[in-house]
């Protein structure tokens, strides 16, 4: 395609803004996540799945709206997974929500997931999983997991991979996945979405949620062609002070100030939206109140997890995003 031979004036105000922009996030961090990388040594484990659990014969999507939610299921061992009655109520949870980014795995046994799967699956719902690799600097190492709806939403094969941290900067690297709804309706235009699963940690919290403009700017333009990248996870910090995150324009956290842990005094979990570009999700949002809707005790609630789940919901179809005004023009390393 032949170039123009002179540039209109927008052109040039566009390229202002971009210098402008990526001048601004570089000055978020004097440190940074050096030689930010997908780690594909041993990005994630598909778990086959149980042929004998009985099967959701649902055909997609017909209510035109999903519900992505995150949950910090506190110490989620085989300690808790031996008791019936916490798992039944942890696999009632997952099944009111079509896919669930859960943070704090805690088990050496990787029979675990599998086995709260087929827990989920067994009223005939299928559920199906993702799973990081073991993470942390001592020894008691956690996983993230996505948990979804095969009825409503499918993983994109090759999408899934843990963000490499050379410096470690960030305690439990992000476990990052794409996945597109499946909508009998409109099957042809599927809401495509990237998420970003994190559980900071808490004593070095705000320093990495500044790292995770880093990874947010990174996960972007790893795949420039997804414009609907959500972060979500345990953040150890209030809406106040995730700004590191915020400041990057239109990017806010959808739940607020809001408390979202058990005991409904703090708030620690976040969904984050473009909100110039994710238009599919719908305004509706929330914390899953594990008291009022199971009918629990304060005690019997914290035997799940001293966080409840929070969720938002997405339209099932794909919706053009405004013209952008700037988009990364290529898939360089953050430094």
């Amino acid at each position: 395609m032949a170039r123009r031979k002179s540039q209109p004036t927008w052109l040039i105000a566009v390229g202002i803004l971009i210098v402008g922009l990526f001048s601004f996030l570089s000055q978020l961090q004097s440190k940074s996540i050096d030689q930010l990388n997908v780690d594909t040594s041993d990005p994630f484990t598909i778990p086959e799945r149980d042929e004998q659990t009985p099967g959701n014969n649902q055909a997609g999507n017909q209510n035109h709206a999903i519900r992505i939610a995150s949950f910090n299921i506190q110490v989620f061992g085989q300690s808790k997974l031996s008791d019936k009655q916490v798992t039944q109520r942890l696999a009632e949870i997952v099944r009111r929500f079509d896919v669930v980014a859960i943070q704090e795995i805690r088990s050496k046994d990787q029979l675990l997931m599998p086995k709260f799967v087929s827990i989920v699956n067994a009223t005939g719902a299928r559920y199906d999983f993702l799973i990081s690799s073991r993470l942390g600097r001592t020894s008691s190492k956690e996983q993230y997991a996505f948990l979804y709806n095969t009825s409503t939403i499918k993983p994109i094969p090759g999408s899934a991979y843990m963000i490499y941290d050379p410096q470690d900067l960030i305690h439990r690297e992000p476990f990052v996945s794409s996945f597109q709804t499946i909508n009998s309706k409109t099957p042809d235009q599927p809401f495509t979405f990237t998420l970003i699963n994190i559980h900071t940690d808490p004593d070095e919290a705000e320093w990495e949620v500044a790292q995770m403009a880093q990874v947010y700017q990174y996960v972007s333009r790893n795949n420039p062609q997804e414009d609907d990248v959500i972060v979500l996870g345990d953040l150890n910090v209030n809406a106040r002070k995730i700004s590191p995150l915020t400041r990057i324009p239109v990017l806010d956290s959808i739940l607020k100030e809001v408390p979202t842990n058990t005991r409904k005094s703090r708030q620690y979990d976040h969904i984050l939206v473009n909100r110039n570009t994710t238009t599919e999700f719908t305004g509706k949002t929330g914390v899953f109140d594990m008291e009022m809707t199971l009918g629990l005790s304060r005690e019997e609630a914290l035997k799940l997890s001293d966080h409840q789940p929070i969720w938002a919901e997405f339209s099932t179809q794909e919706k053009k995003a405004p013209t952008k005004i700037a988009q990364p023009a290529s898939d360089t390393v953050i430094r």
